[in-house]
């Protein structure tokens, strides 16, 4: 079962493997808010023909408020609404407001479903249960069932990929499946890697045009993918958002959504206090010279 952890990392080889290349291991207003950054791309193209990957870090551009009773799956921003999907038998949910939680609206899953990730495909949105087999299509508006289908596997994390026309699963393994948006069928898989290793524990997802963002369970590690071929291009490194006294009441980070037509980022976790608007920005160079000892990658 997916109980509380601390965050640390479970993903050893595909960490080394990262870590010998190129990598160490108050509330706030709306959105778009602040000067908002330019329309972002998908960032696929920024590992190098050598296969290095890209190192970044998180930079804090607001903080919002969040339930610290949520046991956080899937978090999808569509317009000024952001949705959320929150676990746990019998207290699970699908939930939309505003980012600064007003306007909120609440349903619960009965139980004993275990609710999981979740995208938001205009009026509709899919919701993963965990264990159960099934995926709940949703009005978007009301958050009221429309119809199940059912699964083979966990279902962890869901996004959408619309010029591709489909939806993108995870399951905890290193793989990615793809699914059709209206029949939820699959369509195909991809195994996704970092140096020729497989990067397991992929959990809730959020897609940008051909890049998956995946948040790796019980880290605070993000993997920037390229959904096309399964290559990691880019680790970012989400630790360090929560005070010390926060995070001993709080679990793992799970939910990244992005902001559209910024390149700017929602992220917040399981039973966290607080949801954080960032920038995803390269670690400086000689914090990278710290980490790797001096090498040169």
């Amino acid at each position: 079962m997916r109980r509380p952890l601390a965050g640390v990392c479970t993903v050893a080889t595909a960490c080394a493997a990262l870590m010998a290349a190129s990598c160490g291991s108050g509330p706030g207003r709306g959105l778009p808010g602040p000067a908002a950054s330019a329309p972002r791309t998908g960032g696929a193209d920024r590992a190098d023909a050598a296969g290095r990957v890209e190192r970044l870090t998180v930079r804090v551009v607001e903080v919002l408020p969040h339930d610290a009773k949520a046991f956080t799956q899937g978090l999808e921003l569509d317009g000024n609404t952001l949705y959320e999907s929150t676990g746990m038998a019998g207290r699970s949910s699908v939930r939309s407001s505003r980012p600064d939680g007003k306007g909120a609206r609440k349903v619960a899953l009965p139980t004993p479903l275990f609710g999981e990730g979740l995208t938001v495909l205009g009026p509709t949105l899919w919701q993963l249960t965990w264990r159960d087999g099934v995926a709940i299509e949703r009005d978007a508006r009301t958050l009221a069932e429309r119809r199940r289908v059912r699964y083979s596997g966990e279902g962890w994390g869901l996004c959408h990929q619309p010029a591709r026309g489909r939806l993108v699963m995870s399951d905890g393994s290193a793989q990615l499946v793809f699914r059709d948006r209206r029949t939820f069928a699959k369509t195909g898989e991809i195994t996704v890697t970092a140096h020729d290793e497989p990067v397991t524990q992929l959990n809730e997802l959020e897609c940008v045009g051909d890049t998956v963002y995946a948040n790796i369970w019980s880290s605070d590690q993000i993997m920037r993918i390229d959904a096309n071929t399964g290559k990691v291009t880019g680790t970012i490194d989400a630790s360090g958002l929560l005070t010390p006294r926060e995070a001993e009441r709080a679990d793992v980070l799970n939910g990244v959504a992005a902001v559209p037509g910024t390149d700017q980022f929602l992220i917040t976790g399981k039973l966290w206090p607080k949801t954080f608007r960032v920038v995803f920005v390269p670690v400086p160079a000689r914090a990278r010279a710290v980490d790797d000892g001096g090498r040169h990658s």
